[in-house]
């Protein structure tokens, strides 16, 4: 997660792969968290056409002295988890996703070796694919605090 101190990241020092393919794997299985700030539920509302308090329940809930998107309790989907007409499973938030979302899968949790990275890569067909990340746009991604660290 964002801020985390760093892995022993000489495993990744050539870099690694990874292109988001939009297949939603990554919004929906075990219960957990995705936290959001105020700007970030600005963002999805103003994205949603609703005020800045236009987000319910229904998409936001409490965690202690924070907000997390909202799950599903029976299938873990996040809430803006759809499907398409043609079947497809995908975030209908995208362009303003959270910065939880936005660094996946270069958190501590999938960095601290080979093994964490396989594993998480198991479930996400967009790791070890695609762009090429070098180290230092990696540790951009890992020690991010806001959409404003992470290049464009």
């Amino acid at each position: 997660m964002p801020n985390a101190p760093s892995p022993n990241g000489e495993w990744y020092q050539d870099g690694l792969r990874f292109s988001c393919t939009q297949c939603g794997d990554c919004c929906t299985g075990s219960p957990g968290f995705v936290y959001v700030n105020d700007d970030e539920i600005r963002k999805i509302a103003a994205f949603l056409g609703k005020s800045d308090t236009g987000l319910t329940r229904a998409h936001i809930r409490p965690v202690g002295k924070q907000f997390s998107l909202t799950e599903d309790r029976k299938t873990g989907d996040c809430c803006f988890l759809v499907t398409t007409p043609k079947g497809k499973r995908t975030c209908s938030i995208y362009p303003v996703r959270p910065l939880q979302c936005r660094t996946w899968p270069f958190w501590i949790s999938n960095l601290e070796d080979r093994h964490a990275w396989k594993d998480a890569a198991g479930a996400c067909p967009g790791m070890n694919k695609g762009k090429h990340y070098d180290f230092v746009q990696i540790e951009i991604r890992r020690t991010a605090d806001t959409w404003e660290d992470l290049p464009s």
